[in-house]
């Protein structure tokens, strides 16, 4: 599998980040919520509960993982952002959706506004039930523009990877569909596992085991060079039917706002570089074909603005942004 990157690259840059700051003393002398904004077995919960056992070592304290799905994943983050500032409470989920929250009106908070701390490097796949009347992506598109009304796409809802995936493919390429949410990125799998939908641009951990079980067929990656799948074979980039689509890494990881006490910042920074050796970790993004990404903190950030920016003025873009942007401090790619 083509990996993003170079796992131990990413262990070396989080021990020379260590370097800097001060031994935490903090331990909690309770349990930690990490609450998981989405349903039960997608993308945010397999990451969650994949290192979840290396958390509980690093702090000494039990790690439970709460579902709370709804509103595109803004109820869950918004429990988190109320919830007492004392470093209890965490959420999780996709970074590009916790940016763009405000532009899409769901929940009044900035990116900005939270501790990040990065787990996985995760991608978007356009693919459709085996039976599907399309030989491949330029089919697809071209069902778009003649008969919309019959490509029924189911995502996780707005603003999932999903759906702000398939609404850059419209804006790129014209045409329309026919939209079905679900409350996750797994039931919405699922339901073009099971022929309820014809596509799905889902995430590849909540694809794979159904691509290579040929249950599904993916059509196209949206990364710019192809997706080789153990098990599968190649899948062709986006690019080669709209060259200049722009697509890249999607980042995964657990935050909690900022205002919680430096002590505890301090741990979890310590605590992180466990998590970029963790052979849970690894083991996980193996087997979903994904890379290991543990950056946290400025370089967290940095790593992620590419995307958030292409999302976020993709909904400007279409329509579907309540606010520009710009207005919340994320610039135009």
């Amino acid at each position: 599998m083509r990996k993003l990157g170079l796992l131990a690259a990413f262990a070396a840059s989080a021990t020379i980040a260590l370097g800097g700051v001060a031994m935490a003393d903090w331990m909690p002398n309770k349990p930690i919520r990490i609450i998981v904004p989405w349903g039960a077995g997608g993308s945010t919960d397999q990451q969650v509960r994949a290192i979840a056992p290396v958390l509980e070592e690093g702090l000494g304290q039990k790690v439970v993982v709460v579902n709370q799905g709804g509103g595109g994943g803004s109820i869950g983050t918004k429990s988190a952002l109320e919830a007492a500032k004392d470093g209890y409470t965490w959420t999780a989920g996709a970074v590009k959706d916790l940016a763009t929250y405000p532009v899409t009106g769901k929940l009044d908070t900035k990116v900005q506004d939270w501790h990040l701390y990065f787990t996985i490097a995760n991608m978007t796949l356009v693919s459709v039930h085996p039976d599907a009347p399309y030989k491949d992506f330029g089919d697809f598109l071209k069902a778009m523009k003649s008969d919309p009304s019959s490509v029924s796409v189911a995502t996780a809802g707005v603003p999932s990877s999903g759906h702000s995936a398939i609404e850059s493919i419209k804006t790129a390429a014209g045409g329309d569909y026919k939209l079905v949410n679900y409350d996750g990125g797994n039931p919405a799998v699922k339901s073009t596992v099971s022929g309820e939908t014809v596509a799905v641009p889902q995430l590849l951990s909540e694809q794979i085991e159904f691509i290579r079980a040929k249950r599904l067929r993916p059509l196209a990656v949206l990364k710019g060079d192809t997706l080789t799948i153990d098990g599968y074979g190649d899948v062709p980039s986006i690019t080669k039917w709209l060259p200049d689509f722009k697509a890249g890494p999607i980042h995964f990881g657990i935050w909690a706002p900022k205002g919680i006490p430096a002590d505890v910042v301090a741990k979890m920074d310590q605590v992180w570089a466990k998590v970029a050796t963790s052979q849970v970790l690894k083991d996980y993004a193996y087997k979903k074909g994904l890379a290991v990404t543990p950056y946290f903190g400025k370089e967290a950030l940095e790593r992620a603005w590419p995307v958030i920016s292409a999302t976020a003025w993709g909904y400007q873009a279409a329509g579907k942004a309540v606010v520009s942007p710009d207005t919340v401090g994320i610039p135009k790619p």
